[in-house]
């Protein structure tokens, strides 16, 4: 009977593990697919760094293009990084996923040279809709990790899988 009982939660973890293992490669697909027909993001130099079920990692470099007439970076660029890692995040569960709509405040500015890097996190999915977080902080080598925006981004799912 003790057997019985530990042959079934080592089978009982192991189906856990597998469908951990699953979540973790439908994320990285979903985010393969996405991100290679994501001409914005490659435009603007991001790189997608990490992808796990309700979570991704952006870096942008802020590039001379990219500063404004007081020399910082462009606000709609950082807000351009944010929503491009909240789409990675959103997207992640395998389903084709959409921006409903967002508010981002800015803290710091991000300055020439910066690596800027952002990190979303789903916070609550119901049903097809969804709400994430995003923080972009100064990273990189010179980074001192000082938060420049938050971002709170709300999904919504479109009811179909995503293909590739």
């Amino acid at each position: 009977m003790v057997n019985e009982h530990a042959d079934r939660q080592t089978a009982q973890e192991s189906a856990r593990e597998t469908a951990r293992e699953t979540a973790q490669e439908t994320a990285e697909r979903s985010a393969k697919v996405m991100w290679s027909g994501d001409a914005a993001s490659r435009a603007l130099g991001m790189e997608l760094v990490a992808v796990s079920p309700g979570r991704a990692v952006v870096t942008m470099t802020v590039r001379p293009d990219m500063v404004n007439g007081w020399e910082v970076c462009h606000g709609g660029l950082i807000a351009s990084l944010a929503d491009s890692a909240f789409a990675v995040a959103c997207n992640s569960r395998g389903q084709v996923t959409v921006a409903s709509g967002f508010d981002v405040s800015f803290l710091e500015s991000g300055r020439l040279g910066d690596v800027l890097v952002a990190t979303a996190e789903e916070r609550a999915l119901r049903g097809r809709s969804g709400l994430y977080d995003v923080t972009v902080v100064r990273g990189g080598e010179s980074g001192d990790g000082t938060v420049v925006a938050e971002f709170r981004g709300r999904s919504r799912s479109l009811g179909r899988p995503i293909e590739g």
